[in-house]
């Protein structure tokens, strides 16, 4: 059974089809790439998917279960976690504030417990400051747990944003952008860090990207969307000679750009899976 199922799912806005009849599945302990030019409506599938947009048509499954319109606080709890094309995280607190954070969305001490700093509320602060710092190690972010996070570099930023999403421990990460603004070794690191994710903690990824670097080296099955409708499905290899998916990424960028983006795959650093990253 598939972990994350969307059929035919569609959603429009004042009349625009920005998805229009997508379909794909996701198996458990996949890392699913979903490309394609800008406004192709890969952040409105998430939308869906998370509750943020209700379908106006088709129906998202997961586990088997449908889950199509629910709020966003019942998918989370239901297992998946995503982070944000545009970073959200609480600059006014440290790193390890904001991976903590994410805990309390899920703790089980009650608000009276909590306001008095209660045995049950204790006990859930001392297991989130665990996690958080299991989660700082994994991203390499363990020697600025104290550190503003404003103060850190957009990369390390980034790298945050998913630990906090894993402090929730879902069965599905859905990741919108995380190697934008990185530099080509901080991706290197990346790629790793989501092999580690799947290989190590058993997570499913969906991965959206345009890194293409990135989307070869680490995604098994890619699902490619234009102008909200699927032209292509696939692993990288068939993906990156693909003609449709050529002809939607020429329109945004130079050819030379485009050919070498979309073969990535034939880097010699993409020749083998990488060890994930130690733990």
């Amino acid at each position: 059974m598939s972990v994350l199922a969307l059929d035919r799912v569609e959603k429009i806005f004042g009349g625009l089809r920005a998805i229009a009849g997508v379909s794909f599945a996701v198996e458990k302990s996949q890392i699913f790439g979903l490309i394609g030019p800008n406004g192709a409506g890969k952040t409105t599938i998430f939308n869906v998917v998370t509750g943020v947009y209700r379908p106006d048509g088709g129906r998202v499954t997961f586990d088997g279960e449908d889950i199509s319109g629910w709020p966003p606080a019942k998918v989370a709890a239901r297992g998946i976690a995503r982070t944000f094309q545009n970073i959200r995280i609480f600059r006014s607190m440290t790193v390890e504030q904001n991976v903590m954070v994410a805990g309390f969305r899920i703790h089980k001490a009650g608000l009276l417990s909590a306001v008095l700093r209660g045995r049950r509320y204790m006990d859930d602060e001392r297991e989130f400051r665990r996690r958080a710092a299991e989660l700082l190690q994994i991203f390499k972010l363990e020697d600025l747990a104290s550190e503003p996070a404003d103060s850190l570099p957009y990369g390390s930023q980034r790298r945050l944003e998913i630990a906090r999403a894993l402090m929730l421990s879902p069965k599905l990460l859905l990741l919108d952008e995380p190697a934008a603004g990185m530099n080509s070794q901080e991706a290197l690191e990346l790629e790793k860090q989501i092999r580690f994710l799947r290989d190590e903690l058993g997570l499913t990824v969906v991965l959206v990207e345009h890194n293409m670097s990135v989307v070869m080296a680490v995604c098994e099955q890619i699902h490619v969307v234009d102008h909200g409708e699927t032209i292509a499905e696939g692993p990288p290899a068939e993906i990156k000679e693909h003609p449709k998916v050529l002809a939607a990424y020429l329109g945004e960028e130079s050819p030379e750009q485009a050919v070498r983006d979309l073969e990535a795959v034939s880097s010699p650093r993409h020749a083998k899976p990488e060890e994930p990253a130690d733990g």
